[in-house]
């Protein structure tokens, strides 16, 4: 009975009896890249596209940006980008669809933006289209779909390595006490069958990578692993075949080591998750827009100026604008970086994303959607994160690395065969190929970076990615924010009579306000009963009133940091708040002058409580008053003095400084602008993480530099007594992993590292 004939899927290489596609679903795609023209993606394409798949999200509920004549915009994050193809047929697709006016799919990120015509198609049409072709579209603020066919691979890897290296292990044992020719020939086909799908499969990366390099016409760390694994499987072929010793434990071993740097690397990447991708999440999606006699709830993006909106307390701007009726007390804390609600009256401006924590308010729009403040931060924010990836030092060394190697290779090969012929000149080739291999070297920098993330989060500090590790070495000047950076960012009773504060506490019990929290947090520290008030009535930014055991009493604002109680016989006492110094504050600037950093603060607020402040935290240098485009151009002069600046921050006001700054790491209380556009983010209360980070930068930059030069040591020797004829391909098998244990003992004194430094 003749088998049916198979075939691969011309879309997604899917094997199908009788050819043709899988699925409608491939069938629908390939026809949607036809009938746009785009057939050159299948030539140009480097590996079969995803399967299609059904989407789960409602793209309707997606928010998008709508301006007038219908155009409007949107940024989703794709992924199954594999490579340059991938990213021009799905600009070019949605290019076709009519209403599309522009679409741009960025290949580093992963992002696409698209601009679009609502009268003509929708988000969930374009979205289908991307779908359709076996991408998975997504919104920014969704998880991403985590690819885990990287660690498939280093799972197969690593099991075949320990049987294949079981197997090697007989052999080499077989040499000195003997063993039948019927069993080294079982093994060393066993061998060459368990290592072929790593040598085909599991190394399809370096393979990818290689190509790539070529294509743009740069050689990096891909290549020479690509060719020694090539050569040491032809050789093993070769081998096998011929019956000498092919070899293969080390092929399989260099394939798993690699592919672990890499899921290791992987793994520190995603430590610190990227939490709010968009700005205006800050502000709320919705207010109450007066109409007439009436007030209606409507979306944030349809309010217009001219609007006139309500806001009660505890609510949020949705815009921009000016007070047109009532009192209260809006805390700007995270635009402005004052920690004291501000008092606000009709006339005053109030913008989108501001808290009114007293009062009642009516605010006549100015600006809204795209335009508000905290809108056009976002705007200058956004290409924050698409920063580019630096290049490492294995990057630089990898050109210079490579070519000597195939050189080298070449020469040797060229003269052994002239010198002792054919078999003698594939032995040294392979010998200079595998001991020269590239292993060390490809390890140092990613397993030294995944320790030194592993360490600073250990420590608090989750870094983004191991290029901020990178950074933070040649940190020279850290710059704090005040206002829940160095300091808590919430009020604390910092003096108060105990029967002043009893009185205060009854009529605060009730109250939401910062300063009520304050009290009633204080009473019960000191465990102070707190009494029953009655009658008590809140009055927006004045104060409070009722009656405790009996008598009325007033607790009103008094001078500057100070709440007053007043009862029926005049003023009875204060009780004195300030904005405090987190726990560690003064010893984590101790920690940071240590390791020789100038530590500057830079805040929004006044001179006198910033200077306080500084003055307690041991900060000598104290720069006040200063705004969110201030503190940016005060880090570009230092920038432009060529300083290396750390900033930390926590607010929307930091926002421009952290993306400014060399580093930045925001606070992980802060607003979601700050962990937009931060490199790392402090996961714990204090300050002590951002000087462990330093000292991780500096510990990692060191291991990085200590383990290529070893690994350069290693290959210059290991190289020459190959070309010499000295090594021979089994030496250099056991000399292989021999050098990369070095590296990867490098790696675990890391963390011990930067406990001592």
């Amino acid at each position: 009975m003749n088998e049916p004939a198979v075939a691969a899927c011309p879309h997604c290489g899917t094997i199908v009896e009788g050819g043709g596609y899988c699925c409608t679903g491939c069938e629908m795609a390939a026809a949607i890249i036809q009938g746009a023209g785009l057939d050159r993606y299948y030539q140009t394409r480097e590996k079969p596209a995803a399967r299609p798949g059904k989407g789960r999200t409602d793209w309707s509920q997606v928010p998008v940006t709508e301006a007038e004549g219908g155009r409007t915009t949107c940024e989703l994050a794709v992924d199954g980008l594999d490579c340059a193809a991938c990213v021009w047929v799905v600009e070019r697709v949605l290019e076709t669809v009519p209403g599309v006016e522009r679409a741009n799919v960025s290949y580093a990120t992963g992002r696409a933006r698209l601009a679009w015509n609502r009268n003509r198609t929708n988000l969930p049409a374009l979205c289908a289209k991307v779908e359709a072709l076996g991408f998975r579209p997504r919104p920014l603020t969704a998880a991403p779909q985590r690819d885990h066919s990287l660690l498939l691979r280093l799972g197969v890897a690593a099991f075949v390595a320990m049987n294949v290296m079981l197997l090697a292990v007989s052999l080499y044992a077989g040499w000195f006490a003997g063993m039948e020719e019927a069993y080294v020939t079982l093994f060393r086909w066993t061998s060459l069958a368990l290592a072929t799908p790593v040598a085909t499969w599991a190394a399809w990366p370096f393979y990818r990578g290689a190509w790539n390099g070529l294509r743009a016409r740069v050689l990096h760390m891909d290549l020479p692993v690509s060719l020694g694994v090539v050569v040491m499987y032809a050789h093993g072929v070769w081998a096998t075949l011929s019956g000498h010793e092919a070899y293969l434990d080390s092929l399989t071993m260099l394939v798993a080591l690699l592919l672990g740097g890499r899921v290791l690397e992987q793994g520190g990447r995603r430590r610190a998750v990227e939490a709010a991708l968009a700005l205006a999440s800050s502000a709320p999606r919705s207010a109450r827009r007066v109409t007439g006699t009436t007030v209606e709830t409507v979306r944030a993006d349809e309010l217009r100026p001219g609007d006139l909106l309500e806001v009660g307390m505890g609510e949020e701007l949705a815009a921009d604008g000016v007070i047109a009726e009532g009192r209260g007390a809006v805390r700007m804390a995270l635009v402005t970086g004052e920690a004291e609600p501000r008092a606000v009256a009709p006339g005053d401006r109030v913008v989108a994303g501001a808290l009114l924590e007293d009062g009642a308010l009516r605010v006549r729009v100015e600006r809204a959607g795209a335009d508000t403040l905290v809108e056009r931060l976002a705007a200058g924010l956004a290409s924050a994160a698409d920063r580019p990836t630096l290049p490492a030092l294995t990057d630089r060394v990898a050109p210079w690395f490579t070519a000597a190697t195939l050189v080298l290779a070449t020469v040797g090969g060229l003269a052994w065969l002239v010198l002792a012929g054919a078999p003698a000149a594939l032995q040294v080739t392979v010998a200079i190929l595998v001991v020269a291999c590239p292993c060390a070297l490809a390890l140092a920098s990613p397993l030294a970076v995944a320790a030194g993330l592993g360490a600073a989060a250990r420590r608090g500090l989750l870094l983004r990615s191991g290029d901020t590790l990178r950074v933070l070495a040649r940190v020279d000047t850290v710059v704090l924010d005040k206002t829940g950076t160095l300091t808590a960012g919430e009020p604390v009773v910092v003096e108060a009579d105990d029967a002043v504060l009893r009185i205060a506490s009854g009529l605060e019990r009730q109250s939401v306000h910062p300063i009520a929290r304050a009290v009633v947090a204080e009473a019960a520290r000191r465990r102070i009963p707190l009494p029953l008030a009655e009658d008590v009535r809140e009055e927006a930014g004045v104060g409070i009133r009722g009656r405790v055991d009996g008598r009325a009493w007033r607790l009103v604002r008094g001078r500057p940091g100070e709440i007053a109680l007043w009862g029926e016989d005049g003023h009875v006492g204060a009780i004195r708040l300030r904005d405090v110094l987190r726990p560690d504050a003064a010893e984590a600037v101790k920690e940071l002058r240590g390791l020789g950093v100038e530590v500057v603060l830079l805040s929004g607020d006044h001179a006198e409580v910033a200077t306080r402040i500084g003055a307690e935290a041991g900060v000598v240098e104290v720069v006040a008053e200063t705004g969110p485009a201030a503190k940016a151009e005060w880090i570009a002069a230092r920038r432009a003095e060529g300083r290396t600046v750390l900033f930390v921050g926590d607010g929307i006001n930091d926002g421009p400084a952290l993306a400014g700054a060399d580093v930045g790491v925001a606070m992980g209380s802060g607003a979601a602008s700050s962990l937009l556009v931060a490199d790392g983010v402090v996961a714990v209360d204090g300050l002590k993480p951002v000087a462990a980070g330093l000292r991780a930068g500096r510990v990692v930059e060191r291991t990085v530099r200590g383990n290529v030069l070893r690994s350069l040591v290693y290959n210059t020797s290991a190289v020459g007594l190959a070309l010499a004829g000295i090594v021979n391909p089994l030496v250099a098998a056991l000399l292989m992993p021999a050098s990369s244990a070095l590296v990867i003992g490098g790696a675990l004194r890391v963390d011990a590292g930067v406990a001592r430094s």
